[in-house]
């Protein structure tokens, strides 16, 4: 479960910036594994807008992680972050279609930097590595939607893929590791209403396929507000 707050903010016309700070919590259904709580990794994004040619447009987004706190990484699936900071880089073609209609497709890659944890050596694959620093598989994702917007109503359907570059599997009888290749197809579909300056959004997705990561169901509810600035 996670409870995030973000704030976008509009620098000029063509160029927004945002962040993002999630609190996550993670519990066991059944088992002995204790959950854990917190602040996970504050990010922040610069989206601006690339080029605008009648339906087409063109956006490109610099994103920035980083921890915000000192929780364990390698108690997977308990975890509630992998501790590495990020950089990322992100493509996004959008078309409009006639009757309000459009779809979009992104493409990101994300630099992940290495994690020091609490052991004096690991596995990754079949060698043996005498470090405490872990090095993190970098990772892109890509996302196709189409749907309606108009206004302030938007309703959409998605499919989206995520996979690391490069990494292990998870050994018999072993936990996760931050070495792990987590790959994951998920679908799903998303819905904004935003009448005046309040507005409300909610998403619901499903892990189709992957490995080295749960099949899950995700449902995010929102609450959106405009403030109005000079």
């Amino acid at each position: 479960e996670s409870l995030g707050a973000m704030i976008a903010y509009g620098i000029t016309k063509k160029i927004n910036a945002l962040v993002m700070v999630p609190y996550v919590k993670t519990q066991a259904s059944k088992g002995n594994l204790m959950g854990q709580q917190g602040l996970q990794d504050v990010s922040l994004w610069l989206k601006a807008q690339v080029f605008d040619y009648k339906q087409l447009h063109g956006h490109a987004t610099l994103g920035f992680s980083t921890p915000m706190s000192n929780y364990v990484t390698e108690f997977m699936p308990m975890s509630i972050g992998i501790g590495a900071k990020t950089f990322s880089a992100r493509a996004i073609l959008h078309y409009n279609l006639p009757s309000n209609l459009f779809i979009s497709a992104t493409g990101s890659y994300i630099l992940r930097s290495n994690v020091n944890v609490d052991r004096d050596s690991f596995l990754n694959g079949e060698r043996l590595y005498n470090t405490s620093t872990v090095a993190v598989p970098n990772a892109f994702d890509a996302m196709f939607r189409m749907g309606y917007l108009r206004k302030e109503n938007q309703v959409e359907v998605f499919a989206e893929h995520f996979s690391c570059v490069g990494g292990d599997n998870i050994r018999r009888n072993s936990m996760p590791f931050l070495t792990n290749d987590m790959t994951m197809t998920a679908v799903g579909a998303y819905a904004k209403y935003q009448p005046k300056s309040l507005g409300i959004s909610a998403k619901v997705s499903y892990v189709l396929d992957g490995q080295n990561a749960g099949q899950s169901t995700n449902v995010t509810v929102g609450l959106l507000y405009l403030f109005k600035v000079k």
